[in-house]
This record gives C-alpha cells, structure tokens and sequence, in this order.
C-alpha cells in the first residue's frame, strides 16, 4: 500500500516508483518470450552482440503468462485504486508496446521531451495527431514497467520533476477539445528549469506516473550499462472521466495534481 508520504510525493513530483511490483522471475520469463520475437523479427539474438544493430526495436503486445501476471500484480492495483480512485480504472491483461534499447552511436530519433496522448483526432489511425486536454481524457496514469535492471547507464527515462504541474496549467487554454501531443514545443520547453530524474531500478519495480508527466527517453551508449534495456510503458485506462468539478467526494490524487497545478 502507498503511505500518505507517497502520495503527497505523487501529487507534488508526479510519480512514484513501487520496488518489486512484480518478481524478477516473471521478468526473466517475459524477457524470454520478447528475446524469441527478437530474434524471429529481428535478428537479435541474446548472445550475440554483433546482431545489436538498431538502437531501438520496438516490439508490439504481449499478453502470455508473464505479462498478464505483471499487468495484474496486487501492488500495481492498490496503488492505482489510491491515486485514481477505486473502481475508476479499467484492468489491464498485456502491456502494450515494448521499445528494446540496444548499445548503439546512432541516434535514435525518439528522445525527445513529451506528454503521452491521450485520445484520438480526426485520423484514429495517425497516432502523431492523437491529442491530450485538461482532463487526461482516456489516460488516467502513466505506468513505466522495468523488464531489466536499469541503473544510471542503462539509459533509463528520464523525468521532469514537477512538471505535471506546469503542463496542467498550460493544456487549461485548449480546453475539452485539447491539443496534439506534437504540438506543444513550448509548453515542454517551459520545464527545462525543474530537476530531472531518471527512473532506475530492479526488474519488477514500476513507475506510476501522472498523466501530465513531462518525460524522455534517452540512448543506450556502448561501453555504457549492462547491456539491453526492456521497458513497457503502458497507459492505465480510467473507467470514468475525471471530474474536476465534484464537491460531494473528495478528488483523487491525480484530480488534486492537475487542480494544484491550475
């Protein structure tokens, strides 16, 4: 269960790391299944470096055994139920798309500062026009999944401190309707003062994140870690829209974020 100490830390920095979430056993064996897709799609194979070509691969969902256990570890649902409310959010059996970071020099062409999107524009299918508002409509939190140990060189994410609240006073002007993901160049900007941190840890811990986070990959350097990094990064769905205006209940810690923030 997440103290109280915990959540003020989420509302106030915008995360919070749960340390072993899931076990490490569950993360080799999910290690396994994604190294076989690797090495079917891929050419990549465990013990042999020389077939690292790419910087990135991403791999697409996975719902097996160790995924659905990850997804559904009893850690993950208390503290979900805390910060976003019991019974406002929707299970999740897989965890999405898997970007597999390898040794390279090359860039990797996806580092940049952002927020995830949210919902859809006009063109479902055009994921670099999907949108974010004021609301977070159809994100509730940001979950980051640890596949691999993932110390400072090992090219973990990195973090804005703070900077949910910034980005929950900008999307205020763009109302219901929000903006593209893409769009928003300045608003990130605007966050290069607050600290940054770099979500590390064991196989089997992860991040809960608020949905306003401003976040980045970075690359995975040669001679650097301890050799390929697996993350998920999965949204945690909200059964319900969040409701900024309610005065009966209290606001979930994620609602109090985004008000504190305005």
């Amino acid at each position: 269960m997440l103290t109280d100490a915990q959540v003020e830390d989420f509302i106030r920095n915008g995360f919070v790391r749960l340390d072993g979430a899931f076990s490490a056993a569950t993360a080799a064996a999910a290690r396994a299944i994604l190294w076989d897709e690797l090495t079917a799609t891929a050419g990549c194979r465990p013990d042999a470096p020389s077939t690292w070509v790419q910087p990135v691969v991403r791999l697409g969902d996975h719902g097996e055994e160790p995924f659905r256990v990850a997804a559904t570890a009893p850690a993950i649902s208390e503290a979900a139920n805390r910060l976003v409310g019991s019974g406002r959010w929707l299970p999740r059996v897989s965890l999405g798309t898997f970007p597999v970071r390898f040794p390279s020099d090359e860039d990797p062409v996806d580092t940049g500062w952002h927020i995830d999107a949210s919902f859809p524009g006009e063109d479902p299918g055009n994921f670099l026009r999907w949108r974010v508002n004021h609301r977070s409509d159809g994100r509730a939190l940001l979950m980051l999944f640890l596949f691999s140990d993932t110390g400072p060189d090992d090219a973990p994410t990195r973090i804005r401190v703070g900077s949910h609240l910034r980005m929950a006073a900008a999307l205020q002007r763009y109302g219901d309707t929000g903006v593209e993901v893409f769009g928003m160049r300045d608003e990130y900007e605007a966050t290069e003062d607050l600290p940054e941190a770099h979500a590390t840890g064991s196989a089997g811990d992860v991040y809960l994140c608020h949905p306003f986070l401003v976040h980045a990959a970075q690359p995975l350097r040669p001679g650097r870690g301890r050799g390929p990094r697996f993350l998920a990064q999965p949204p945690l769905l909200p059964r319900y829209r969040t409701d900024l205006d309610r005065r009966r209940t209290a606001h979930t810690p994620v609602e109090r974020a985004i008000l504190l923030g305005t």
